[in-house]
């Protein structure tokens, strides 16, 4: 039995200069961001630090060829802290900065995890209301050199800081609002049902879960794609939540069956997490219908003020309105993709299928897969 603990202090501030006053962020810092959100930001406070623009090494989700090109470039440079500004790929590359040696490849960190040390303090400033990796122990990247997406976890990689601040996502696009809000309730449902959780994971994993669910009822029924900013301060925060919750307990299957669809289609990380949620739900639900779902679709239809019979539908429903679900084939995977999909999943991914609500066989992981086709 592992005790819950948070090893990452948390902060919230109203503005980045505030925070860059309370942090004396300068010269021996380095700051990992992209381009517009450094001359949005940080440039002009003149604080005199160094810079990695990551878009420079590569457009989309992390990869291992374009981390190593990031540890090359930052092996002469002499700094102290590492200060990650950005969603989930800025957060990754920064959290392996973190950990590596001078000398270190990917490849190196992924086969010597158990051996991991903090080299550089860690602050991560979200500027997403999705990923939740402030606080978590959890990198992931697409390993094309080996055809697959893995995570890699340790401790050594937990932020010393995790900084909110409401206003860093003002210039968030819809899109992304819908894709990573969609990643924190994955995480928050997953999580929840996970057996590995505990009576702490899943308070910080239910409340995360009501808040998005409330929030994004209002959103819907206001209508249109600003909407989401009023409540911008809610989606960070319970982005925050669900991640002290899957820190803890993890996250399952439905991150594990989305993990191709990154991986091989390049489809955003949160989006391939719809694609596969209520399949992978409705697969639960057949198999194990009575149990701690149970008390998921109570929650559910307590935020949605609905009843638990019908709780998961309205979810799906909702969902659809946040941004339009479609079928795998949509986006361009083939049929012939699925059984390979499956092997590769129930191969690769055993990090996640342990935190399954109840055990999935690759036969049923290739029948979800056909229902979402």
């Amino acid at each position: 039995m592992k005790g819950f603990s948070i090893k990452t202090e948390i902060e919230e501030y109203d503005t980045f200069e505030q925070f860059a006053k309370e942090a004396q962020l300068g010269e021996k810092d380095l700051v990992l961001c992209g381009e517009h959100t450094y001359k949005q930001y940080v440039e002009p406070l003149s604080l005199g630090v160094q810079t990695l623009f990551r878009e420079k090494y590569g457009k989309g989700e992390p990869t291992d060829g374009a981390v190593d090109a990031i540890l090359d470039a930052l092996r002469d440079k002499n700094f102290d802290r590492i200060v990650a500004i950005g969603g989930g790929t800025v957060i990754d590359i920064a959290k392996a900065v973190a950990v590596a040696a001078p000398e270190d490849k990917v490849d190196d960190l992924y086969d010597h995890v158990s051996e991991l040390e903090k080299r550089h303090p860690l602050i991560i400033v979200p500027t997403t209301c999705g990923t939740g990796s402030e606080v978590t122990n959890i990198s992931v990247m697409n390993r094309v050199s080996k055809g697959v997406k893995m995570g890699l976890a340790s401790d050594a990689m937990l932020a010393d800081k995790a900084v909110l601040i409401t206003n860093l996502l003002d210039s968030m696009p819809y899109q992304v609002f819908a894709t990573s809000s969609i990643d924190a309730m994955v995480h928050s449902a997953e999580s929840f049902l996970s057996p590995n959780g505990c009576s702490i994971s899943r308070l910080f994993s239910s409340e995360a879960l009501k808040l998005i669910l409330t929030c994004w009822d209002k959103v819907v029924k206001e209508g249109g794609e600003e909407a989401w900013k009023r409540y911008a301060a809610e989606f960070l925060e319970a982005s925050n939540w669900a991640g002290l919750g899957f820190g803890y307990a993890g996250c399952a299957a439905v991150h594990a069956c989305a993990y191709p669809l990154g991986s091989v289609y390049h489809i955003p990380h949160g989006q391939s997490n719809q694609l596969m949620f209520q399949d992978v739900m409705k697969m639960y639900k057949k198999l194990c219908p009575d149990g701690r779902i149970n008390e998921l679709e109570a929650l559910i239809a307590e935020s949605l003020h609905v009843t638990p019979d019908t709780s998961l539908e309205t979810l799906y429903a909702l969902m659809d309105k946040v941004l339009k679900k479609a079928p795998l084939k949509e986006f361009g995977v083939r049929e012939s993709d699925l059984a390979q999909f499956a092997k590769d999943v129930i191969q690769t991914q055993q990090r996640l299928l342990r935190n399954n609500y109840v055990e999935l066989t690759e036969e049923q992981i290739l029948e979800i897969y056909r229902a979402a086709f």
